[in-house]
This record gives structure tokens, C-alpha cells and sequence, in this order.
């Protein structure tokens, strides 16, 4: 369990994005309402260059939020002792606000896979899953945020559902939560079931941070609706009104939108940090 003295500042309850450097300069000059970027830790695992002279320079006007995606935290195999080591060297001098990981898996022995692979919530993933989180905080000294995942199919050997599931691993370890609500809705919408009613079993208490992005749509063999987590899309509207209903039950929270594919101009992904804005002017209001 977390020693909960060591867990660091939390992110503003305010708009972020995901930083990419063609943004650098906009960022500088023309933030808007950004008061926060998201980094992926695996692209500043090197040595320097102008990637991390580009951060250092960002992390005296933002908040920053480190969001893994190589933890592989729901393998059944133990943790990459050097990929952890990497982690920790980026997370003890950048001093990142927040750090994050999936709810997932990626590897297979040796082998990295190249994607974010589900997992069925059962009694033996429930303990791999905390003893994982209770090593990566003991290593790094401090709080993670686990992220929902956004699903495909459903496992027949699952004896949890997701919310339980969640907080469960919460109660265990003394995580914090990554809510994702395109993540949400993107599962609903697959799995046949409404994403009101995975929020209100949700534990909200826990989230430290919300994020928002775009989805493709398709269909299934059988003519079904099939949405994709594709990160190459604004925003779409039952999504920002899903953050509305979200941010109802949590209060104002750090909210990302998340863009990584096809990514737009600065004024295009702007104008979505201030939709995000927007939605936390409103829950204030409220």
C-alpha cells in the first residue's frame, strides 16, 4: 500500500493536451486555457536532446503529466526491471505532477507487443494487477493513475465487472484513477451496455484526472456499431456531453484532451482545450 505523505501535487482542474513539439511555440506564445501537457514517459526515456530541452523549458509555464504506455501492468509476467528504472530516472528530474498507466497488457515473455491488450477481471488479475501497481509506486515514490481501457469483446471468464474491479485495486493499493470518458463510451457503445451507468458505478473519488478524445467509427460483421480508440479525431458531441455528466459527480478535474494521430494545428486543438474549458466553467457554475 501507497504511503499516501509521499503522493506529489495533483494537476490544475483544468484544460490539458497531449504535447507535441510542433506545438512548442504555440504553447509559448499562444497557450489559451492549457494549463497542463500530457508527455508519453517512452519518448523521454533517452538521453536528452531536443526533446528534453524542449520539456525543461515547458515545465516552468506547465503542469506536467507523465502517462506510460510500456508497463504492461496487466501482464501476468513480472515488470521489465529496466524499463521501471528508465521510468524512474525520467520521473525523479522532470518531477512530473501526476504519472500514468493502462489497464492492460503488452508483452508476451521477451516479446513487446506493440498495442494495448484487454484482460479478464478475475481473482488472479486482481492480484497480479495490485502487486504491479504496488511495485511501480514503491519504485517511483508515489501515487500512479490507472486508465479504463476501451473495449472490444468481453471475457466469459470475468467474475468482475470493470467499476468493481477499479475499486477494488484503489482499496488494495491506494492507486488513483485515470478516468477516460472517450474510453467509456467507446466500451459502451461495443459491449451493449450504457456508459450513465458504468459512471455512476464508477469510483469517482479516486480519479485524478479525465481525459477526452476522438474515435473512428465502424461496423461489426453483423452490421453492429464498432467504435475505434483512434486518438486522430475531435472530440465527439456525446463524448463532451458524457465529460458533462462526469464532471457532475466529480467536481472540476484536470481534463486532457488527448489527440496523437493525424495531429491538427494548434488553433484546431486550442479550440478543444477551451470546449474542455468550457465544461468546467459550467460544473462550477453548477
Amino acid at each position: 500500500m501507497l504511503d499516501a505523505t509521499r503522493t506529489p501535487p495533483r494537476l490544475p482542474a483544468a484544460p490539458g493536451v497531449g504535447y507535441k513539439a510542433q506545438h512548442f511555440s504555440d504553447l509559448r506564445n499562444a497557450p489559451g486555457p492549457v494549463k497542463w501537457l500530457e508527455i508519453h514517459a517512452e519518448n523521454y526515456m533517452g538521453d536528452g536532446g531536443r526533446p528534453h530541452a524542449q520539456l525543461r523549458a515547458l515545465r516552468g509555464d506547465f503542469a506536467i503529466s507523465v502517462h506510460g504506455v510500456g508497463l504492461s501492468i496487466g501482464g501476468t509476467g513480472p515488470l521489465d526491471p529496466e524499463h521501471l528504472a528508465r521510468l524512474k530516472h525520467l520521473i525523479d528530474w522532470l518531477e512530473p505532477a501526476s504519472f500514468s498507466e493502462h489497464l492492460a497488457w503488452s508483452t508476451h515473455g521477451a516479446e513487446f507487443l506493440d498495442d494495448l491488450l484487454p484482460l479478464p477481471y478475475t481473482d488472479a488479475t486482481l492480484t497480479c494487477v495490485a502487486d504491479h501497481i504496488d511495485e511501480v509506486q514503491e519504485t517511483l515514490g508515489r501515487q500512479m493513475l490507472l486508465e479504463n481501457p476501451s473495449s472490444y469483446l468481453a471475457f466469459a471468464q470475468s467474475t468482475w465487472s470493470e467499476t468493481d474491479f477499479l475499486t477494488e485495486l484503489v482499496r488494495r493499493t491506494g492507486c488513483g484513477l485515470l478516468l477516460d470518458v472517450n474510453n467509456v463510451f467507446i466500451s459502451a457503445t461495443n459491449l451493449g451496455y450504457t456508459p450513465t451507468g458504468y459512471l455512476d458505478a464508477y469510483p469517482t473519488a479516486a480519479v485524478g484526472e479525465i481525459h477526452v478524445g476522438g474515435h473512428d467509427e465502424d461496423r461489426d460483421e453483423h452490421g453492429a456499431p464498432l467504435l475505434i480508440d483512434s486518438h486522430g479525431a475531435a472530440t465527439a458531441d456525446p463524448v463532451w456531453d458524457l465529460l458533462d455528466y462526469t464532471l457532475a459527480q466529480t467536481g472540476p478535474a484536470p481534463v486532457l484532451v488527448e489527440w496523437d494521430n493525424d495531429v491538427p494545428d494548434w488553433a484546431t486543438l486550442r479550440s478543444e482545450a477551451e470546449r474542455a474549458e468550457h465544461a468546467l466553467t459550467s460544473v462550477l457554475a453548477n
